[in-house]
């Protein structure tokens, strides 16, 4: 149940995050054109979207700090497992293992690292340029972030030594759409879609 719960949350912060930074830049690219219209100039020109640039870059750096964590649930990341798969099956598992703990370890101790950063930023009264929105609310990401990370890292761990599978993400099926058997059977190669 909290495991749902939590990749749940984790997806709709990621999608939160980069709708309302699409919508934002669209708006503030609007806001530009329409106050080079002479008559529309007065119109637009006390709407203030300066901060807009800056709220964008923070909502994308919290945005990849969570899609990090989702990639290692999913299985998204790319990887050179080429030699990997080569060894003997246990040499492979012990490998994998260890890619998977590293990463786990690095994860956090960058988490770690990202919360002594967040107590010793969090008494100061630094504020960013344009927002002045409290600095450590933003860098607030890279604990959270990390150590969600490391716990996917954890996660699939543990299921892999248990059932020996990793994530996988496919990247010829798209979640919601049932694939045809019919059409599935049909390969054509290239030289007939040339016709």
């Amino acid at each position: 149940m909290f495991l749902r719960i939590l990749d749940r949350l984790e997806e709709i912060i990621i999608a939160t995050l980069i709708a309302a930074a699409t919508l934002l830049i669209f708006v503030a690219v609007v806001q530009r054109y329409l106050i080079g219209v002479p008559f529309l100039y007065p119109y637009f020109y006390n709407f203030n979207i300066t901060w807009a640039q800056e709220l964008c870059i923070y909502m994308f750096v919290w945005m990849a700090k969570f899609g990090a964590a989702y990639g290692v649930r999913t299985g998204i990341h790319v990887g050179v497992d080429v030699i990997v798969n080569m060894l003997q099956p246990s040499a492979r598992k012990r490998v994998i293992m260890f890619g998977l703990m590293a990463g786990a370890f690095f994860t956090f101790v960058v988490g770690t690292m990202g919360a002594k950063f967040i107590i010793e930023l969090y008494p100061t009264d630094q504020v960013s340029p344009d927002l002045e929105m409290p600095r450590w609310i933003i860098f607030l990401c890279v604990p959270l972030g990390s150590y969600l990370m490391c716990f996917r890292f954890l996660q699939v761990a543990w299921k892999f030594w248990r059932t020996g599978e990793l994530p996988h993400h496919d990247p010829g099926k798209v979640e919601g759409v049932i694939e045809d058997p019919d059409l599935a059977a049909i390969n054509l190669a290239p030289k007939d879609l040339a016709r």
